[in-house]
């Protein structure tokens, strides 16, 4: 298995690296990213940027803003966290299965001495009941990518100030803070993994993860990116995560909104009726799923605001390729119900 542990400490440079590869056959499935970022916020593909992230101190801090391709919700990173992916065949795991593909990580991280951590949820890895990684997934042509962050030595006030986190989720986990359920994994490390930098902290894991004793001897694993690479690279830079229509997209009016948490993700939609129709229609949120989220709102575009015409509509969808983990009976019930 080859890796790349990417030069770039710029969030943006280091998603477009991340989609390049994923449509490229420069590397052999399967194969593992390592990047180190700047202060950044990253959202979810079907998030509101506006509404999760707290501007003022987004600008006040020069941290970036950018979106990523897969589902799940925003993070926070900065120098202290390290994050990775994996890109594997689609056909060798199941969607939505992370704990499989993150087992070479916690494997890793038993082995320096935080033998407490433990993947849970729906995309965590945990330690002492507290969240030190989130990851999220996608599939496109017949791969499967999954990216995921590592809170190393992470400033977590900031995480608590950067992001807003809705009232809704914060009481459907039982919890009172951004800050009250996340930690740092370097203090549960054994005492020689605990005064490294974070491009340590990477390079031990590699070097578990590869089982070779000197990071110099797992270089033989890592793919070094050509010119050609990084001007094609740059072009997708370009055109998404740098990109203000991409990362933030321009608000819909709305009239009627609907909300509700489940054990599979957030779903926030938006709508705008006029006439009796529903002119404009956004879904946002935190859930995963194969398909394209704007399929839903084509289906329910132009139709009557009216709970038969909208449940006939869905009917013709499948709705688990959308939100996956999610009851599709109950996402019909919130899109459709009247109030």
């Amino acid at each position: 298995m080859q890796y790349l542990a990417m030069p770039s400490e710029d969030i943006r440079r280091n998603l477009a690296t991340e989609q390049y590869l994923m449509n490229s056959d420069k590397l052999k499935l399967p194969f593992m990213l390592f990047y180190i970022e700047k202060p950044c916020i990253i959202v979810g593909r079907n998030q509101n940027t506006m509404e999760e992230i707290n501007a003022e101190y987004c600008r006040e801090h020069n941290i970036t803003i950018t979106r990523r391709l897969s589902g799940g919700g925003a993070m926070y990173q900065d120098l202290g966290n390290m994050c990775f992916s994996f890109v594997v065949p689609a056909d060798e795991i199941r969607f939505g299965d992370f704990k499989d593909l993150v087992k070479p990580i916690v494997d890793a991280l038993h082995d320096m001495g935080a033998t407490g951590a433990e993947t849970t949820g729906r995309n965590d890895i945990v330690i002492d009941g507290k969240k030190f990684s989130g990851n999220a997934m996608y599939t496109r042509n017949g791969r499967t990518f999954s990216h995921g962050t590592l809170m190393y030595d992470v400033d977590t006030s900031a995480v608590a100030s950067a992001l807003h986190v809705p009232k809704d989720k914060i009481e459907s986990k039982g919890i009172k803070s951004v800050r009250a359920r996340v930690t740092n994994v370097k203090p549960y490390l054994k005492p020689e993994f605990q005064n490294l930098t974070t491009q340590q902290f990477r390079d031990e894991l590699i070097k578990r993860i590869w089982h070779v004793d000197s990071i110099e001897e797992a270089k033989q694993f890592e793919y070094q990116l050509t010119p050609e690479d990084e001007a094609a690279i740059s072009e997708l830079e370009k055109r998404y995560y740098d990109n203000w229509d991409w990362v933030y997209g321009k608000s819909p009016k709305f009239s009627v909104k609907k909300r509700q948490h489940f054990d599979g993700g957030t779903i926030d939609a938006r709508f705008l009726v006029e006439d009796g129709r529903i002119n404009d229609l956004k879904i946002y949120g935190d859930f995963f799923g194969t398909g394209d989220v704007a399929d839903v709102q084509n289906a329910l575009i132009g139709q009557h605001y009216d709970q038969d015409a909208m449940q006939q509509a869905l009917a013709k969808l499948d709705l688990q390729r959308y939100f996956v983990g999610i009851d599709p009976e109950a996402v019909i019930n919130l899109l459709t119900k009247q109030h």
